[in-house]
């Protein structure tokens, strides 16, 4: 098998949890691979995560209460196959990164033993949260970072962002629609370079597509890459429409995404009006601690209802030497904002927090195009349904890097190598003079995607959304056709896609379930089971590539 940058056995797209994850057990089998990092390898969400992984250690806990709480969370869409496939490989997914170098929170027993320290968080009915202090993913990002760059078989290569996935005819019982992957376009963001690199298998690891919404908790990464890819490429694409959304994430025009977490409320912060008036005992009974969805919701309502730019959290109630110690990194976070929050209280919206759908793939991680895989949040693998449960996401990065791995070592040595590619062709483009266009666009679809297709929707916010990207797609298909690519402008690009996918499925959900919640139809839909909303692309006449079908209505 080759070993150059240009011919790995298996390209990775993503640095985070699943992709790092995935490459370092196939390289122990001697497999050549490429991880490609958008920007800095810690740039991907995992990195950012702060809960933990979801694992079942406690004697009073069981594998058959995990699967119970996570079928409940995902409201009746979740796979139970997957989900029992996922939840039963917990322990040795932990026991995998411990063996990595992964230091996780805990003690020494009497006997001599470690015990792991679990946090319990919404959803889990009991202890269940492996975690390394309140900076899980930052541990786990560090290491696997650490173990990638000491292995001989790993290439990892930033500031690399795909622009296109190159596939092949192949025979239809490896593919529903008779393609292979044979490798990708990618832009060196700093040669301002697109190469071609060719390898027997890609895997997609690109994490979500949270920064379609104005305000996210994600990192600038989280820009649905690997979804518009597939899309373009071909694959089916599932529950689109069940986009998390974190109630309290701190409004500054500064702060990029930082969390106010729930155990605010949960020590009796309040949330208030600009004028000080509390609201949500109108919404729940629960107010304060009523589940996340919930208080997303009510915010939402308050601030379209008033026109109001944020709501306010206020803890400042409690003595100062009780915030302080409780609350160290939240008090000095916002105290470099110049909010002090023993004596005022906190800016906070909602902000869109997980991408439950994502790339349609089996228990193997198979997409629908032959030797193409999705792991991780990029991926709808049927664990999450309609909305997922707290600390399941890095649970399930781990399991199905396994799974892939699984079946990559098997598949590898029968897999062709890929045939001579073409290069990337820019005869027929020139740099641009008007990078405003893309500035403006970008902020223009984060901004209709908040108010039409965010936390609460209606069939008339849907169809204003579903005309503004009309106009958007075909803007940026002109500009992508006339002048070099950049990073942001295939961002962008791929925003687009995304959006569209989010609004389309949104719109044939005429029920609300989970995190889908529309006015038109506030109740569950119980006339029939609850089925996934798939998507299938249309194939362009003459062309390798496929976009979205004609929709009615």
């Amino acid at each position: 098998m080759h070993n150059s940058v240009n011919h790995p056995d298996v390209l990775i797209v993503g640095s985070g949890g699943a992709g790092l994850s995935l490459a370092l057990k196939l390289a122990e089998h001697g497999v050549k691979i490429a991880v490609l990092s958008k920007f800095a390898l810690t740039e991907g969400s995992t990195f950012y995560a702060q809960g933990g992984i979801s694992a079942v250690f406690d004697a009073e806990d069981s594998i058959e209460s995990h699967i119970e709480d996570t079928l409940d969370a995902g409201a009746g869409l979740c796979d139970p196959d997957i989900v029992r496939l996922t939840v039963t490989h917990g322990k040795s997914s932990i026991n995998w990164l411990r063996s990595q170098g992964v230091v996780f929170t805990g003690e020494e027993t009497e006997s001599g033993e470690f015990k792991l320290h679990l946090h319990r968080e919404g959803g889990h009915s009991h202890r269940r949260i492996v975690h390394t202090a309140d900076a899980t993913g930052k541990a786990v990002s560090l290491s696997l970072i650490e173990r990638a760059r000491e292995h001989a078989n790993i290439e990892l290569l930033e500031n690399h962002n795909v622009v296109e996935l190159i596939t092949g005819p192949c025979a239809d019982s490896a593919s529903p629609i008779g393609r292979r992957i044979l490798g990708a376009y990618v832009l060196d963001t700093q040669k301002q370079k697109v190469r071609t690199i060719a390898a027997r298998a890609v895997v997609l690891a690109t994490g979500g597509a949270n920064k379609v919404y104005l305000y996210s908790t994600n990192p600038q990464s989280s820009t649905g890459d690997g979804i518009a890819l597939a899309w373009r490429a071909g694959c089916r694409v599932s529950n689109m429409e069940f986009m998390q959304f974190h109630p309290t994430c701190l409004y500054h025009p500064e702060a990029r995404a930082f969390l106010i977490s729930e155990a605010v409320r949960g020590e009796g912060g309040k949330l208030i009006l600009p004028n000080g008036a509390p609201f949500m005992q109108n919404y729940d009974p629960r107010g304060e601690l009523a589940p996340r969805d919930i208080v997303a919701r009510a915010i939402d309502a308050e601030i379209k209802k008033r026109g109001i730019d944020c709501v306010y959290l206020d803890i400042s109630h409690k003595p100062e030497t009780f915030i302080r110690e409780h609350f160290p990194t939240i008090y000095q976070q916002c105290l470099d904002y110049d909010i002090d929050i023993t004596k005022q209280p906190i800016p906070v919206v909602p902000a869109a927090h997980y991408t439950c759908g994502g790339v349609l793939t089996d228990s193997y991680a198979r997409t629908d195009i032959a030797n193409l895989y999705a792991i991780g949040e990029v991926a709808c693998t049927g664990l999450h349904g309609a909305n997922r449960m707290a600390s399941n996401s890095l649970l399930e990065c781990l399991v199905f890097a396994e799974r892939a791995h699984i079946d990559l070592v098997k598949k590898l040595p029968e897999i062709a190598p890929p045939p001579l590619l073409p290069a990337w062709d820019e005869s027929q483009v020139s740099d641009s003079d008007e990078e405003v266009v893309v500035s403006h666009n970008w902020n223009e679809l984060r901004n209709f995607m908040w108010d039409y297709v965010g936390i609460v929707r209606t069939d008339k916010r849907l169809h204003r959304a579903r005309n503004r990207i009309e106009l958007l797609k075909k803007e940026i298909a002109e500009y992508y056709g006339n002048f070099r690519v950049t990073s942001d402008l295939l961002e962008l690009r791929n925003l687009v896609i995304v959006a569209e996918l989010i609004i389309r499925s949104a719109m044939l959900r005429k029920e609300s379930r989970g995190l889908h919640y529309t006015l038109d139809y506030p109740e569950l839909d119980d006339s029939q089971p609850p089925q996934p909303t798939i998507l299938t692309p249309v194939k362009i006449e003459g062309r390798n590539t496929y976009e979205m079908p004609e929709m009615n209505g």
